[in-house]
């Protein structure tokens, strides 16, 4: 079963992306983590197979965070996927400059999310 953690200060979204991976046909066991900080240490102490990476925190922003986790010979060739509401042009683009594997824009497609979870984990094991 593919462990995803969910680096995201807002509880709202969380519980959303929670529901979302419970109800899919798919298996997955979540983490969560409500701000970067505390999502590097958890990726530290027990590397996910994929981290899910808001964009916009207030302690630092998921960008920075993403430099951090591929700075940590560990944690280096872990997958992040931005999932994020900074959906204007070039934001895609930074993400991936910044160290991120892909990208998901907000509002979430409900339908979507699990495939595009396994997508990038099927990317990777190839």
């Amino acid at each position: 079963m593919p462990r995803i953690l969910y680096i995201e200060d807002n509880r709202e979204n969380r519980l959303l992306v929670r529901r979302i991976l419970l109800a899919s046909d798919h298996a997955f066991e979540l983490e969560e983590a409500e701000s970067a900080l505390q999502g590097i240490e958890m990726a530290r102490r027990n590397p996910p197979d994929l981290i899910l990476m808001d964009v916009s925190m207030p302690d630092m922003d998921g960008l920075t965070a993403t430099g951090r986790i591929r700075a940590m010979p560990e944690l280096r060739h872990t997958i992040i996927v931005a999932l994020t509401a900074n959906a204007m042009q070039g934001d895609k683009e930074r993400t991936l400059q910044a160290g991120c594997d892909g990208y998901i824009p907000k509002p979430i497609d409900v339908d979507k999310l699990p495939e595009e979870i396994l997508y990038y984990l099927r990317s990777r094991r190839q």
